[in-house]
């Protein structure tokens, strides 16, 4: 075993170990091709050598002296701890794990020589680059060569990619770089050229190279005369020029590559054509074409024994279960990716199940949480926008300032980026956007948006799709004071929305867009759907020259000042504390001489209401034992009528209410005047005027007593 000298010798010191009875534990961990399965081998072997029996499963192994367990992951503690009480040393070989006591690494390119002998220099560098020196993954691919005229060709287009969508193989690039330096025939130069653009996709400074070569790939393939290469190579540019503008584009060459795929009867490219299908189709809004051609897909991996094509359908049946309201469904098929696609080996099994249970996060209430993650994505992978949706889930967890630091930040490099990420980040600014950013800002986002009108939001492959554009553009719209153009952008929204049957998103439209009726009905979908709205930490009154800015959860509104929302400020300035109407009206202690006072209700008066109280409490007992519905009906309206009139007489404590013709005048003006300014708000932030409307006390004394649906706090300016 070339390379693996610290290893071997961990191995006869556990083997040992077992011979003489001892219990003991090694955990070896690696990549695929990495050399696991021959080292427990060769485990296996040394213990036999020395008449150590040795068990493979778990099962039967008590009483062993030796046991070996090759799995995807370590087992848990409580599983070790039963087999090393028993007596047995264990080894263990698994995938990437941090209990792992050795990790086996890359061999270099010298101890590749060595395990390779006979190959001449140029094809062990080449071998080396595209195993990353992993030795079992270099042993099949030298296999696979064999004897062939250009081995440097073969390993550019048949060695797997070893990383995730959208992180570059810098070995795999250097290979296909070398290839495309060799003499090679058209039909081979361009199946080169389209791999090495299509691999440059995760390098986001490289669409002018990627473009050259995917051309001069098509050029090469449209002149070959195979159906089979144009096929191979009109995916392989969908994939290098992946433009968000192109989903038209993207719809009909999808059913090009279909139809060559099959002239050629290559079912890979038919599997590739179906899946871009479904992705153009998702990003048109057509969600029931969709998800026919997912079937389709699906139904074609199955032919094709790809096991993969299996997990990547379901991560997409669990979008459109989110998009649809269903989310136990989606938590159901959410599971099934992970367990699948880990059986599987697919790469991005959890990236795919990440993204998945942060949108579901998202609708639990659980925002806060999503942010470290996103954050992290984006110190691994720079350039692709994962602090866009950072700063989106810092404005759900009401982190509104930081969102919007980030919004500044990110601004001039997502407007000029591109690629498979880049609508979604614009989105994803855009509701920061409409929440904490200036209207200069807003306006570059509805700007960049605006083409994209009656599409939907979507990420990559569909792997996350966050609603139709509409959406933003009627809240930035909003931001920009432009109401009329807002609500035109919401309809079509909620029309989309309505005709998809995504639940989930139209909750999320209605509750902004303010039409009579809207907030009862995304409260029911809300409630029915099983979202959690997180209650916003800090709701916002602004000042801004001539107008007033509020932003209230999902509702920002900005209109023409009126003095009410002056009032309004002075009351949510002070929760719970009574201010009188002429301490209101005066904007502080008024220090007027009151020519003359009374109180509302003498004490006589009030005495006698509390009486006709107590006799309408026993008449309703009366009316609710004989049934009388008409007479209770009418029993509690007088009653309630007695109470207003207390309330409106007494302050806190129950200590009368004084007036004087002053008083009552700034009493007056200043309820019309707030009944002014909570009917202005009230057709764009229906929800923030309705908690308004509940907390508002009015009379001679106003106060703001907080209800449910409001904010912990106000910012006021």
């Amino acid at each position: 075993m070339i390379g693996r000298t610290a290893e071997l010798a961990a191995l006869t010191r556990l083997v040992e170990r077992a011979a003489a009875g001892a219990s003991g534990l090694l955990v070896v961990t690696g990549p695929r091709g990495s050399g696991k399965t021959t080292l427990l081998d060769a485990a296996v072997r040394a213990a036999r050598a020395q008449g150590v029996p040795v068990a493979h499963r778990t099962a039967e192994s008590l009483g062993t002296r030796l046991i070996v367990i090759d799995e995807n992951r370590v087992p848990e503690p409580a599983e070790l701890e039963r087999l090393l009480a028993s007596g047995a040393s264990v080894l263990v070989t698994a995938g990437e794990d941090s209990q792992a006591d050795l990790r086996l690494r890359a061999l270099s390119e010298a101890e590749l020589n060595r395990l390779l002998p006979g190959r001449q220099s140029d094809v062990v560098h080449a071998i080396w680059l595209a195993s990353g020196g992993m030795p079992g993954t270099a042993l099949d691919l030298a296999a696979l060569i064999g004897s062939a005229d250009d081995p440097v060709a073969v390993l550019a287009l048949s060695a797997p990619s070893r990383t995730q969508f959208l992180v570059p193989d810098v070995a795999l690039l250097r290979l296909l770089e070398w290839a495309a330096t060799r003499p090679l025939t058209s039909e081979v130069r361009a199946k080169v050229l389209i791999r090495w653009a299509r691999e440059l996709l995760g390098d986001t400074s490289s669409l002018d190279r990627r473009r050259e070569l995917a051309d001069e790939a098509v050029q090469l393939a449209e002149g070959c005369g195979d159906p089979g290469v144009l096929a191979n190579v009109l995916d392989g540019r969908l994939h290098a020029l992946w433009d968000p503008a192109a989903a038209p584009e993207r719809r009909d060459v999808s059913s090009l590559i279909v139809g060559k795929a099959r002239e050629a009867g290559d079912g890979q490219a038919e599997l590739n054509g179906l899946f871009w299908r479904f992705v153009a189709l998702v990003e048109l809004g057509d969600l029931d074409a969709a998800e026919a051609a997912l079937v389709s897909y699906a139904r074609t991996g199955e032919l094709l024994g790809d096991s993969e094509a299996g997990v990547i359908a379901l991560s997409r049946q669990a979008v459109l279960a989110i998009a649809r309201g269903r989310l136990t469904l989606a938590e159901q098929l959410t599971e099934q990716v992970a367990k699948a696609g880990q059986a599987t080996g697919l790469k991005d099994t959890a990236r795919l199940t990440a993204s998945l249970a942060g949108q579901l996060a998202l609708l639990r209430g659980e925002a806060a949480g999503q942010v470290d993650p996103l954050q992290e994505m984006a110190l691994r992978l720079p350039g692709h926008f994962y602090e866009a949706t950072a700063a989106r889930v810092m404005a759900e967890a009401g982190r509104d300032q930081e969102a919007g630091l980030e919004l500044t930040r990110l601004l001039p490099s997502v407007l000029a980026g591109s690629g498979p990420r880049w609508l979604g980040a614009v989105a994803d600014l855009a509701f920061v956007a409409a929440r904490e950013g200036s209207v200069e800002d807003a306006r570059k986002l509805y700007d960049a948006l605006q083409p994209f009108t009656g599409r939907l939001v979507v990420w990559g492959g569909a792997n996350t799709v966050t609603g139709p554009v509409d959406d933003l553009l009627g809240r930035l719209a909003n931001r920009l004071g432009e109401q009329a153009l807002a609500l035109k952008h919401f309809d079509d929204a909620v029309a989309q929305e309505e005709r998809l049957g995504a639940a989930t998103w139209l909750s999320g439209t209605l509750a902004v867009r303010g039409r009579p009726g809207d907030a009862q009905r995304s409260g029911e979908l809300t409630e029915r759907i099983g979202i959690v709205r997180a209650r916003p930490d800090e709701w916002r009154l602004v000042r801004e020259d001539d107008a007033w800015l509020l932003e209230a959860g999902a509702e920002t509104v900005r209109v023409r000042h009126v003095r009410g929302f002056q009032y309004l400020k002075t009351l949510v300035s002070a929760p719970g504390q009574e201010i009188a109407a002429l301490d209101l009206v005066a904007d502080g202690p008024a220090g007027l001489e009151r020519p003359w006072s009374e109180e509302l209700l003498d004490a006589s008066a009030r005495r006698s209401f509390n009486e006709r109280l107590s006799s309408l409490e026993k008449l309703l007992d009366v009316a609710d034992q004989a049934g009388d519905a008409g007479r209770g009906q009418s029993l509690s309206a007088e009653r309630e009528a007695l109470l207003a009139e207390l309330r409106r007489a007494t302050g806190l404590g129950g200590r009368p209410r004084q007036s004087s013709p002053e008083a009552e005048r700034a009493r007056v003006n200043a309820t019309r005047a707030l009944g002014t300014a909570l009917s202005r708000l009230e057709t764009k932030a229906p929800i923030a005027t309705a908690h308004l409307r509940a907390s508002l006390r009015t009379g001679s004394y106003f106060r703001y007593q907080p209800t449910a649906g409001g904010p912990q706090r106000w910012r006021l300016s």
